[in-house]
C-alpha cells in the first residue's frame, strides 16, 4: 500500500487495511517468532506517513520493531518529520534508528535529522569534508542521552577537536560556536583559558562538576567576561547567566553591590515560585547568597532569641525578598500557628534551607498532634523526606491527588514512597495505571513487594514503557516477574518485547536466551541495563543474537561496567567473533569505528554479515546522502483521531480481540 502523491486515503481504508492485517492471521499459542509482519509494518509506516499534522505524542512512540520493515524513503520521510516537529525521543530509540539509518545510507542526510539522532551516528562514517557541519549540528543535541555509551560520547569530543585541528588549551569563540554543548565534557583548565563566550556553551550543561564550578567562578572573577568584575555587574548581566547564576560563590556575591543583588535574589525567588527555576537549583543559589549575607553582616546569632523583624503575616510572605529578612532563628520566633496554619502554601513556595524547612514541620506538629489533615498534605510535597514511617502512619490518605501531590517530585525517598502508597492502599484504593505514569517509574522501585503485586495486569499495560533503570536489582528482579504476567496474553514477540523491554533489567538467563531467538534486535540502551550477573552467563553468540543490527553499538559502550564485566568473563578466543579487544578503550584515546562480525551461527533469523555490508557500493543503501524523499504525500488532508491511532500503532494486547 505505497502511499501515492495526490491519492485521496479514507478513514476507513486504514481501519481496514488494519483489520485484514492483524485477522487473517491464524491465532497461535504463544509468541510469533517472526516479529511484525509486513502488511502491519506498511499500515504504521502510512498511518504516520500520511498524517499532516500527526502529534509529536505520537511520534514519540516510536519503536524499531515496525520501524525495520519501512522501505528507505519512508525512514528517510519519518527522520525528516520527526526533526521538523522536534520529536524527542528516548537513548533507547535513537540508537536503533541511528542503525536503521545508517542500513539505508541516510547518515549523509544529516543536515535534514534530528542533532539527537547525530549523537549516535557512526563517527567513521562521516566524511572529513562535513566534520564540522556535522559537529555544529551534533552539538545542537543532548549529550545525556550517551549516559550508557561512554565511548560514543568520549570519541564525539575527539572528532570535535580534530576538526579544529587536533587538541587545544584554550577555545575561540568561533572553536565554541562549532562545539556547543560538547564543552560541558571538557576539562576545567579549558573553560578557564578560553574565550569568555564559552558561558554561552556553559548554560547548556545540565550540570557542572566542582571543578568546573570552581573554573565558572575563576573565569567570572576576572573581570574578562563581557559582564566585567563583580563589582561592576547589574541586574541584566545576571539574568543573562541563566542556570550559570546558581552557582556563583559567596565570595563572588560579597563583592556584587547590595541592590542589585538584592534584585537578582528577588526574580531568582520569583522564578521559582512561577515554576520556571527547580528547587535544586533555587535551594544552591539560595544557599549561596544567603551565606555571603552572613559572611558580610556576622551577626550574633544566639539560640531563642526573641523576633527582632516584626511578627510574620500573610503580606509578608508574599515578598520576594523573604528569606533575606527571616533567617531560620527568626522564621521560628515569628511565625504564629494561625498564619502558619493559613498560609502554608506561600510559605511552602519559598526556596527554604534544610534547617527552616524543619522548623516548619516541628511547628505542624504542635499545630496537628494527630497528624496533618488531608488538605495540608497536597501542600507539603518540600517537606515530606523529613518523615518517619511512622509519622506518616498518623496521615489519612484517600485520594489520588494526594499521593500524587506527596510523590510527584524527588523530594520523597524509599520509606516515605512505600508508607504513602500503603496509607492510600489500607483506604481501599488502588494503584492505576494513570498513577503509575503521574508518579514516574523510578516510584517502582519503593514499592514493597506486596504493592508491587496489587497493581492489576492491565494497569501494567496501559501505563506503558516506565524507566525503572534506577531501581536496585531486587526490586528490578520483582517488577518483571509482575511485569511477565501481565505481558503474558500477548501473543506476537515483536509487541510482547515493546512492552516488557523497560523491565527486562530483572530478567533470568533463560528469557534473555528466548528472546535472543526470537530476532528482537535488543537496543544497546537497555543491554547495558540487565542484570550484570545474568549477563555473564550469556555467551558471545547469545549477545550478537540478542542485539541483533545493533550489535555494532558494542563498540560504543565498551567502557560501560556491564560491557568490561561482561568482556572479561569471556576468553580471547570467543572474542575474537566480536573484533572487540578484551581491554575496552578509555575516555582518552576513543576509537572511531566498529569492527564487528556477526559470529551468528546459521540458525539465527538475524540477517548475516552487517558489519561487512554497511554502508558498502554494491548494495541498496548508497556511500552517503539520498535523493530527496518522497515529501509529495504527506500533506494529504485527513482527519484521523489520535484514539484510533493509538488502537492501530499498539496493535493487539492479547487473545480476548474477536474479529468477527
Amino acid at each position: 500500500m505505497g502511499p501515492r502523491a495526490g491519492a485521496p486515503v479514507s478513514l476507513g481504508l486504514i481501519l481496514f487495511m488494519w483489520l485484514t492485517a492483524h485477522c487473517s492471521r491464524p491465532p497461535a499459542e504463544g509468541f510469533s517468532q517472526g516479529g511484525l509482519d509486513a502488511s502491519r509494518a506498511n499500515v504504521w509506516a502510512t498511518t504516520l506517513l500520511l498524517l499532516p499534522n500527526a502529534s509529536t505524542s505520537l511520534l514519540q512512540d516510536f519503536w524499531c520493531q515496525p520501524a525495520n520493515q519501512l522501505s528507505r524513503d519512508q525512514l528517510s520521510a519519518l527522520i525528516r518529520r520527526m526533526a521538523s516537529q522536534q520529536v524527542l525521543l528516548k537513548a533507547w530509540q535513537l540508537s536503533c534508528l541511528a542503525n536503521l539509518a545508517a542500513q539505508h545510507g541516510l547518515q549523509g542526510d544529516f543536515a535534514l535529522h534530528p542533532p539527537d539522532l547525530l549523537l549516535f551516528y557512526n563517527l567513521a562514517q562521516v566524511r572529513e569534508a562535513d566534520c564540522r557541519a556535522f559537529t555544529r549540528r551534533a552539538a545542537q543535541g543532548d549529550t545525556e542521552l550517551l549516559a550508557n555509551l561512554p565511548d560514543q560520547r568520549a570519541a564525539l569530543q575527539h572528532s570535535a577537536l580534530a576538526c579544529l585541528g587536533g587538541r587545544h588549551p584554550w577555545l575561540s569563540a568561533s572553536d565554541l560556536l562549532l562545539l556547543g554543548i560538547l564543552v560541558c565534557d571538557m576539562d576545567a583548565s579549558i573553560i578557564v583559558a578560553s574565550d569568555p563566550h564559552v558561558l554561552q556553551n556553559l548554560q547548556r550543561c545540565p550540570r557542572l562538576t566542582p571543578a568546573q564550578q570552581a573554573a565558572l567562578n575563576k573565569l567570572l572573577a576576572s573581570g574578562r567576561t563581557m559582564f566585567g568584575p563583580p563589582s561592576s555587574w547589574n541586574l541584566e548581566g545576571l539574568k543573562s547567566l541563566g542556570p550559570l547564576a546558581t552557582y556563583i560563590s559567596p565570595s563572588l556575591w560579597m563583592q556584587v553591590q547590595e541592590a542589585i543583588g538584592l534584585d537578582f535574589f528577588g526574580s531568582m525567588v520569583a522564578a521559582f515560585r512561577a515554576g520556571t527555576l527547580s528547587q535544586h537549583d533555587a535551594r544552591r543559589f539560595v544557599t549561596s547568597f544567603l551565606k555571603a549575607k552572613l559572611m558580610s553582616s556576622r551577626p550574633k546569632r544566639g539560640t531563642g532569641r526573641p523576633c527582632t523583624h516584626g511578627n510574620i503575616t500573610a503580606a509578608t510572605l508574599q515578598d520576594d525578598l523573604f528569606l533575606v529578612h527571616y533567617d531560620c532563628l527568626q522564621l521560628e520566633s515569628c511565625l504564629g500557628s494561625r498564619v502558619l496554619r493559613a498560609s502554608l502554601d506561600p510559605l511552602l513556595q519559598h526556596p527554604l534551607p534544610a534547617e527552616c524547612q524543619r522548623v516548619i514541620k516541628a511547628k505542624l506538629a504542635q499545630i496537628y498532634p494527630s497528624g496533618i489533615p488531608e488538605e495540608q498534605l497536597q501542600l507539603i510535597t518540600s517537606l515530606v523526606y523529613l518523615y518517619s514511617r511512622t509519622e506518616i502512619g498518623q496521615w489519612n490518605i484517600t485520594s489520588r491527588d494526594t499521593v500524587m501531590a506527596l510523590l510527584a517530585s524527588d523530594v520523597a525517598l524509599e520509606n516515605q514512597t512505600e508508607a504513602i502508597l500503603q496509607k492510600f492502599l489500607d483506604h481501599k484504593g488502588n494503584i492505576t495505571s494513570a498513577l503509575l505514569v503521574a508518579i514516574g517509574g523510578s516510584r517502582l522501585c519503593w514499592m514493597s513487594p506486596q504493592q508491587i503485586q496489587a497493581i492489576q495486569p492491565s494497569e501494567f499495560r496501559l501505563a506503558g514503557a516506565l524507566d525503572i533503570s534506577s531501581c536496585p536489582q531486587r526490586r528490578k528482579d520483582v517488577l518483571y516477574t509482575r511485569a511477565r504476567e501481565a505481558f503474558s496474553s500477548i501473543r506476537t514477540m515483536d509487541t510482547y518485547y515493546h512492552f516488557i523491554r523497560p523491565y527486562l533489567g530483572g530478567a533470568p538467563v533463560e528469557d534473555l536466551q528466548h528472546l535472543a531467538q526470537a530476532n528482537i534486535s535488543m537496543d544497546i540502551d537497555t543491554f547495558t541495563n540487565l542484570n550484570p550477573q545474568v549477563l555473564q552467563n550469556l555467551s558471545v553468540d547469545n549477545v550478537i543474537m540478542l542485539l541483533g543490527q545493533n550489535v555494532v553499538d558494542l563498540q560504543k559502550a565498551r567502557s560501560h561496567p556491564i560491557i568490561i564485566s561482561w568482556l572479561h568473563s569471556k576468553n580471547r578466543s570467543t572474542l575474537d567473533k566480536l573484533r572487540l579487544d578484551k581491554d575496552p578503550v578509555g575516555p582518552t584515546n576513543p576509537t572511531t569505528s566498529a569492527r564487528l562480525t556477526t559470529g551468528t551461527p546459521n540458525t539465527t533469523p538475524w540477517v548475516p554479515h552487517l558489519a561487512t555490508t554497511l554502508g558498502r557500493p554494491g548494495n541498496d543503501a548508497p556511500t552517503s546522502g539520498s535523493p530527496p524523499a518522497h515529501l509529495g504525500y504527506l500533506p494529504i488532508a485527513m482527519g484521523l483521531p489520535s484514539s484510533l491511532l493509538w488502537f492501530l500503532y499498539r496493535s493487539t494486547l492479547g487473545s480476548s480481540w474477536d474479529c468477527s
